[in-house]
């Protein structure tokens, strides 16, 4: 694979990316500006997602193309922040034409951060969502504790109390001599994160010394590393994926199936029962139209797989929960 380009997911031509984050609660929201239209896919693999439309995106229904895509925090509660940004992006001029004006398609995943950081009645809204979309540029994509990333939490099987601390984090390449390809994502899984190369926890569920449970020995060895009821939708982690490439629906949809192969890599489980793992892909058609769609997903997972263990290595603890940069001698 090429070198990494500066900027991550913004390095896509036709993508602007902008975060809001809470100031009472470790929450927040992160836009994804389409203005001119894309092309989008969704693979919705965790057992728990918080989605809104994402019906639509199916090969075979009518509407091609998406103006945004927001990822947020708070749980269902999180998806009213798509009202802000559906505002934004009407003030712009954009959306689907109907002979009473523009609609925006703005399809959406939440991931449950409730009471991380503060109060859990504090959740993103509509302002939180216009925020994001006003602080929507192409400059280099901000990375860890911010937008979707702000309350992200890992290792949750243990327990929270036993979780790290999650973030977001984007990364973005160029293949076939000039079509580019981004990743973004925003990891809050209940499971482990491990480096894909050496298999070496990077955050996790903690014992009761502090250092880690491995929940992938405690998996091969055909038991729940938990003394407590299971955690029901308590985490999800959440990708986008965007080329300059021209795409249709089918072809998004495929490539975010792929990307989802970078969370199985770096995330141990990854889309469990308690999860809500879901990767949308974005086409935006502004650069060559003859990439062969399997370069392109095998390039999304590896994409994806980097960008969850650099939103790790981003992320900053909060008040008793660790960050990978708080370890020492690979212990927390």
């Amino acid at each position: 694979m090429s070198p990494l380009l500066p900027g991550g997911l913004t390095a896509v031509p036709g993508i602007e990316v902008g975060h809001a984050t809470m100031l009472d609660r470790a929450t927040g929201c992160t836009v994804v500006l389409t203005l001119d239209g894309a092309t989008a896919g969704v693979d919705v693999r965790g057992g728990a997602p918080g989605t809104r439309e994402t019906d639509l995106l199916r090969p075979v229904n009518l509407v091609e193309q998406v103006h945004a895509v927001v990822l947020a925090g708070g749980s269902a509660f999180g998806l009213n922040a798509v009202t802000g940004v559906m505002d934004h992006v009407e003030s712009r001029g954009a959306g689907f034409p109907t002979p009473h004006g523009r609609v925006p398609i703005i399809p959406a995943a939440v991931l449950y951060d409730l009471g991380v950081g503060g109060p859990p009645t504090v959740r993103p809204d509509a302002d939180c969502g216009s925020r994001a979309a006003r602080n929507a540029s192409t400059a280099p994509v901000p990375e860890g504790n911010v937008g979707a990333g702000a309350g992200a939490t890992v290792g949750k099987l243990a327990g929270a109390d036993k979780a790290m601390k999650g973030g977001l984090a984007s990364v973005a390449t160029r293949i076939a001599g000039d079509v580019t390809v981004g990743a973004l994502c925003a990891v809050n899984a209940a499971g482990d994160i491990v480096d894909p190369d050496s298999g070496a926890i990077l955050a996790g569920a903690r014992d009761s010394n502090g250092g880690f449970i491995d929940l992938r020995a405690s998996l091969r060895a055909g038991r729940m590393p938990t003394q407590r009821h299971t955690p029901l939708g308590e985490a999800t982690t959440l990708g986008v994926i965007a080329t300059g490439a021209k795409l249709d629906k089918a072809a998004a949809t495929k490539i975010a199936q792929m990307a989802q192969d970078g969370f199985a890599r770096t995330i141990v489980p990854a889309h469990t029962p308690w999860d809500g793992d879901t990767i949308f892909c974005l086409g935006t058609g502004r650069q060559h139209n003859n990439v062969d769609i399997g370069l392109l997903g095998a390039v999304a997972a590896e994409l994806m797989a980097i960008a969850v263990v650099r939103a790790i290595g981003a992320a900053t603890s909060l008040p008793g929960i660790p960050a990978a940069s708080d370890l020492a001698d690979g212990q927390p």
